[in-house]
């Protein structure tokens, strides 16, 4: 594999990507359809009958679950078999993560093992620390968790007062401080702390086990949502932490908490997947249950636009993450490739992709919550009852804007990744910046109209794109190429942008590979699926563009950027009401999500 067939985080702005270069679901293998099959039945038959006593955190039972789950196998899907895991691919794993997000506070408590709890050990442990741990949190043995964030460090992590200090014999840390809202603290055996060793800077990590002296767990957080997950806050007094148990190296604490959550970000994006067809699901059947004036509400086109509405961002959530997901897995292999050790391998992809990584954290938890919130709509008084499925999905949906970064940071770390990513050299788009607005300037057709449908879609995407950049080279122009930390409006304006121009291109890719899959697939619905998408964008993406560029002061050439702008946002004309009334259709006879 060549490295310049690998892209890096916001690289997608400039550079096309052919259908063949993705993956979609509908490429999984049979291995991997058996393991979501089987993730499928361990729902059914653990999780969904159990709901209110995970809810009521019954003594035992989530602890019991982590367990059921190690026998299944769940839990090391992506561990090396070195250490009683499956070894399987990125795609793998976020597909696993896909079908058990629907598992409400259980799915909290998975990933957090698995992903934060579990990745800091396999990818920064040395050989005695993984033997020693990483078969049994495979197993379900042992439960993890990630000790980060503190009362005043939250997003800011690296000013936490978690203090460690050498014992005068050398042999261990004397580790004391507060840390807040960790999700399994409660029934995790093995905790990755982070705190300042003596007067350190930034932070270092350690291995902290639950049982030592002075480890204190406070009771359960009451919460909004996700009430069957562990909760807690967890006081360190004076623990004595072996110097062995000193994850990485001296002061590179930060770097792994960063690490970690691009790879927390990705899974999210997999969870909410899975958390938003489960509302679909639940919402066409009310809909195809449900009558008002003799009619079934399901025939009512306000009801069809929602549900088509949960399919289009379903599909553009679950499109992009696949994308994504291959990226990421092309990179790994690309790195161990070139020698790297499987740790370092399966940290620096992610960390390639950091933009995609937070664009899929914005766009999936964005996408779930509107499914989410027009599934109790759909289902009217009764979505605002406990006895009815979508009050949970409702509750438990909210907390995925905050976890692992507030959808407010990571969209200006999309933003500011991407430039920096440009600024030094991995990519160019001052270059792009100038053929634009020479384009314009030139009065030269932004908009040709080809007669093939996916060409037509391509060029609309390409402008999309050409779009972004005019915003982004406004912004440099008039900022500079230094800190842009007070500028969080303009970076989110272009953070919007980017992510429709992700999300439209993930799902043209996509239709265009099953078509090519399957010469013979009658993909009538999925156009309109990308139809509606292209139409609305256009607006959204032409009205953060011109709030962007409109507030950036003593900028030249202003009107020739807007109209160009606007021209390059122009797209053809589409019925929308009967794009979505086919997808609703398509989803109402199916009664089910099936696309």
């Amino acid at each position: 594999m060549e490295k310049d067939t690998i892209m890096i985080g916001g690289e997608f702005l400039v550079k096309e990507t052919k259908p063949e270069d993705i993956f979609i679901p509908e490429e999984f293998n049979e291995e991997q359809k058996l393991i979501a099959e089987s993730c499928s039945d361990f729902l059914d038959a653990e999780i969904f009958p159990n709901l209110e006593r995970i809810d009521d955190k019954e003594e035992g039972l989530m602890r019991d679950l982590i367990t059921k789950s190690g026998e299944m196998g769940f839990l090391g899907i992506s561990v090396p078999e070195e250490y009683d895991g499956y070894g399987q691919s990125f795609i793998t794993s976020m597909l696993a993560n896909e079908i058990l997000g629907s598992g409400f506070s259980y799915a909290v408590a998975y990933s957090a093992h698995t992903g934060i709890g579990t990745l800091p050990l396999l990818y920064y442990g040395n050989d005695e620390q993984k033997k020693k741990y990483l078969p049994r949190l495979v197993s379900g043995e042992l439960a993890a968790c990630f000790c980060l964030t503190e009362p005043n460090a939250g997003t800011d992590a690296n000013s936490g007062k978690t203090k460690a200090v050498l014992s005068e014999d050398g042999s261990h840390y004397i580790l004391n401080g507060q840390k807040m809202w960790i999700t399994n603290g409660g029934i995790a055996d093995v905790q990755t702390v982070f705190a300042k060793i003596e007067n350190d800077r930034v932070l270092s990590a350690f291995i902290v086990e639950r049982d030592w002296e002075g480890v204190v767990i406070n009771p359960e957080e009451k919460k909004m949502g996700i009430k069957g997950s562990s909760t807690v806050q967890i006081f360190y007094n004076d623990v004595k932490v072996p110097v062995e148990n000193l994850l990485g190296r001296r002061g590179g604490g930060y770097r792994i908490a960063l690490n970690i959550l691009h790879i927390g970000r990705m899974k999210l994006g997999a969870n909410v997947v899975g958390a938003a067809k489960l509302s679909t699901r639940d919402s066409v059947i009310y809909a195809n249950e449900r009558k008002q004036f003799g009619v079934l509400i399901s025939e009512f086109g306000a009801i069809k636009y929602k549900l088509a509405e949960q399919v289009i961002r379903t599909f553009a959530t679950e499109s992009s993450l696949y994308r994504a997901s291959n990226d990421i897995e092309k990179g790994i292999q690309y790195e161990l490739s070139q020698g790297k050790d499987y740790g370092k391998a399966n940290v620096d992809s992610p960390a390639r992709f950091s933009v995609e990584c937070a664009i899929l954290k914005v766009l999936g938890s964005e996408s779930s919550d509107y499914v989410v919130d027009e599934a109790v709509q759909i289902f009217g008084g009764m979505g605002f009852s406990s006895e009815a499925p979508v009050d949970r999905s409702y509750r438990d949906s909210r907390i995925n804007r905050i976890f692992e970064g507030t959808n407010e940071i990571n969209r200006t770390l999309i933003t500011d990744a991407t430039l920096k990513n440009a600024q030094r050299g991995a990519f160019d788009l001052v270059t792009p910046a100038k053929e634009i607005q020479e384009e314009i300037r030139a009065n030269k057709p932004l908009n040709t109209n080809p007669g093939d449908y996916f060409e037509n879609k391509t060029e609309s995407i390409r402008n999309f794109k050409k779009a972004t950049i005019l915003a982004l080279n406004a912004f440099v122009d008039t900022f500079g190429k230094g800190d842009f930390a007070d500028e969080h409006e303009i970076m989110m304006n272009i953070a919007d942008m980017m992510i429709m121009v992700y999300a439209a291109e993930s799902v043209k890719l996509r239709i265009e590979k099953m078509k090519t899959l399957d010469p013979g697939r009658d993909i009538a619905v999925y156009k309109d699926i990308l139809d509606v998408m292209v139409c609305d964008y256009a607006n959204m993406i032409c009205k953060a563009g011109t709030d962007a560029i409109n507030s950036c002061d003593d900028l030249q050439d202003r009107e020739l950027i807007l109209a160009g702008l606007s021209g390059l946002t122009k797209v053809g004309n589409v019925n929308v009401k009967k794009a979505r009334r086919n997808i609703a259709d398509k989803l109402i006879e199916d009664n089910r999500y099936n696309f």
